[in-house]
């Protein structure tokens, strides 16, 4: 059904709550509101209410048995949700909410199976967003909230690429401009015994084992999730293609020499078959490449710069009509693990090592 999609512009400095309340109006009445967190904007819908959560997967053209994440605005509302909560989720918890965390434990019966995809398991966050908070507050539920996209697209760091994907599919969209980290939250599970990370993030596995005192390993499919097929998903985006560009995105690793030159070949090589070709690189890098469109990501030594720019930049070369798109990669930094988990989600596992 097609409907008026309506921007609503707040500032998050001085939260005009009127423009919140005509939101969570929404949410009440099942419908989806489009919303920022500090990673990424999230689709909003009721959480508890099966109804309500099916519209999401409606929205977005997502399979049904990819988790969503349950928003909250205070710790304690986590309770209701879950069996138990352990020692060390509690600790993780303490250290890292608000923020870009979501843990998963074990649901209670109030968390509806439509919004855990299946699973008995249920995943929770507390955003550090006052956007966000506001509205889950005057909502009166915890929010379920995906990103803000088409399923497999990348995800939506603007109000205006939410816009792209969402309108007319929902009525609201707060635009609180663009989001300050980039990249999702880190998921790890604290449903068995030893916490697992099933989704890099801005909080590492470093930062997790220091708080919570025990190792925290990662799921293998984190690597590659070609290894969870015919597998349910544990945790949103484990199993599925994400991120992608509407072109093919092939990543090239190896000296930043033979990276360009690499490239430069083949950029030459494309042409040759007349196709259009994009790049992307850093601020130290893009002047050396010959491709039709070049953009830098941020500067090579500022992890964060380049997580904050990521899904920007893949959705620019969608206005762009390139045919191929070469990508440096980026390893190095606090974040490197989880930027890669993304552009190799992107590219498909499309790598060359020169």
């Amino acid at each position: 059904m097609y409907m008026k999609t309506e921007m609503i512009k707040i500032d998050q400095q001085q939260i005009n709550i009127e423009k919140i309340r005509k939101a969570a109006k929404w949410i009440r009445e099942k419908e989806l509101v489009a919303f920022p967190t500090e990673t990424v904007y999230g689709l909003g819908a009721n959480g508890l209410d099966p109804e309500a959560s099916a519209k999401i997967y409606a929205a977005k053209g997502r399979p049904s048995d990819n988790p969503l994440i349950l928003h909250i605005s205070k710790q304690e509302q986590i309770e209701p949700l879950v069996m138990e909560i352990p020692q060390a989720a509690k600790k993780a918890m303490d250290a890292f909410w608000p923020g870009p965390m979501t843990i998963i434990l074990k649901k209670s019966e109030i968390v509806p199976m439509q919004t855990t995809g299946g699973l008995q398991t249920v995943a929770i966050r507390m955003p550090n967003h006052p956007i966000a908070l506001a509205l889950i507050t005057e909502s009166g539920c915890p929010i379920a909230a995906p990103s803000a996209n088409t399923s497999g697209r990348p995800s939506p760091t603007r109000a205006e690429h939410v816009y792209e994907d969402m309108s007319g599919k929902i009525p609201c969209i707060l635009d609180g401009g663009m989001v300050g980290i980039g990249i999702e939250s880190t998921i790890i599970d604290f449903s068995n015994e030893k916490p697992m990370i099933l989704r890099p993030g801005w909080i590492t596995q470093d930062m997790l084992e220091e708080v919570v005192g025990m190792p925290v390993a990662i799921d293998p499919a984190v690597l590659d999730s070609r290894k969870t097929a015919g597998i349910a998903p544990k945790a949103p985006g484990m199993k599925y293609k994400h991120y992608a560009p509407k072109a093919d995105l092939i990543l090239v690793s190896g000296s930043e020499k033979d990276v360009i030159e690499y490239i430069n070949q083949k950029i030459e090589e494309r042409h040759l078959q007349g196709q259009t070709v994009g790049v992307i690189g850093t601020d130290e890098t893009v002047s050396f490449y010959r491709g039709d469109v070049v953009m830098s990501i941020g500067k090579r030594n500022s992890d964060q710069t380049i997580a904050h720019h990521l899904y920007d930049v893949l959705r620019k070369f969608d206005h762009e009509e390139v045919n191929i798109i070469y990508s440096q990669v980026f390893e190095s930094g606090k974040n490197g693990f989880a930027i890669m988990n993304r552009l190799t989600k992107a590219a498909g596992y499309e790598r060359v090592e020169v």
